[in-house]
């Protein structure tokens, strides 16, 4: 995800004061300051609740084994593990760190919420995104709909289009090391983030939307600088997907010789 600066910058809206609930542990239930209980959305269709242990379920997870972002450091199946409640990758000094791919729900418009938190070293940011399912970035687009960019105290988002690379951008005041629902919800009407429930970006331009299915990303990304080294970590408690809106399904067409 390579970064060029923000071309456009919207205003976010206040958030509650109140720190995000999690799960009532009665109903199982999305706490009431989630996008999707706030708005609506119905039960989930695709995702994760983490309430295993070991490594991300592969039916659900490709674990990235490869190199980090624009080459630095590397990401490691080792970074990533489930604890029983949550999913938690780690970065070390060196930037030994992990990210994750949905399998799950690899589809043109829908809604998706990711219950996160991260913190650590400003070197490390913490990226939740959707990413086209062709692989070909950047002319297929790529909606990064939270992330940090070396400040744990804002939480940012960007809206990449075109093989150009283009971006609109959005940024809002928030201690990401303290659990946050983060949503977006993305339509033939455009693109709609959300913070607790709360929304804080829209983007409804038709030129900037992804042409093709996008899927669930997570990761955990170092970027190096002249300052010392230090460790990073991001936490997902869940991350759940629902039906596009206003998606129903198409009538049975009825035979031509019927009565």
């Amino acid at each position: 995800m390579k970064k060029f600066r923000v071309i456009v910058v919207l205003a976010g809206l206040a958030l509650p004061a109140c720190a995000s609930p999690g799960l009532d542990p009665a109903t199982n239930a999305p706490a009431p300051d989630s996008a999707a209980t706030r708005l609506g959305w119905g039960t989930p269709t695709a995702g994760d609740e983490f309430n295993y242990v070991g490594a991300p379920d592969p039916a659900k997870w490709s674990v990235h084994n490869s190199a980090g972002h624009n080459g630095n450091g590397v990401r490691s199946p080792q970074q990533v593990t489930v604890d029983g409640s949550k999913m938690v990758m780690t970065g070390t000094l060196n930037g030994k760190t992990a990210g994750v791919s949905a399998k799950f729900a690899r589809q043109k418009y829908g809604r998706w919420e990711v219950r996160a938190a991260g913190s650590g070293d400003n070197e490390y940011h913490l990226v939740s995104i959707l990413w086209p399912d062709s692989g070909n970035w950047p002319c297929d687009g790529e909606i990064d709909y939270a992330e940090t960019t070396g400040n744990w105290n804002l939480i940012e988002s960007f809206q990449h289009y075109s093989c150009s690379n283009s971006q609109t951008s959005a940024s809002k005041a928030l201690d990401v090391s303290r659990f946050h629902n983060y949503a977006v919800d993305w339509s033939p009407a455009g693109i709609v983030g959300y913070v607790d429930g709360v929304k804080w970006f829209e983007d409804t331009d038709p030129a900037h939307q992804p042409p093709g299915p996008m899927h669930q990303t997570l990761q955990l990304d170092w970027f190096p600088d002249a300052t010392a080294d230090g460790s990073g970590e991001m936490r997902v408690d869940w991350v759940r997907v629902y039906a596009a809106a206003n998606t129903t399904p198409a009538p049975t067409p009825t035979p031509k010789n019927s009565l």
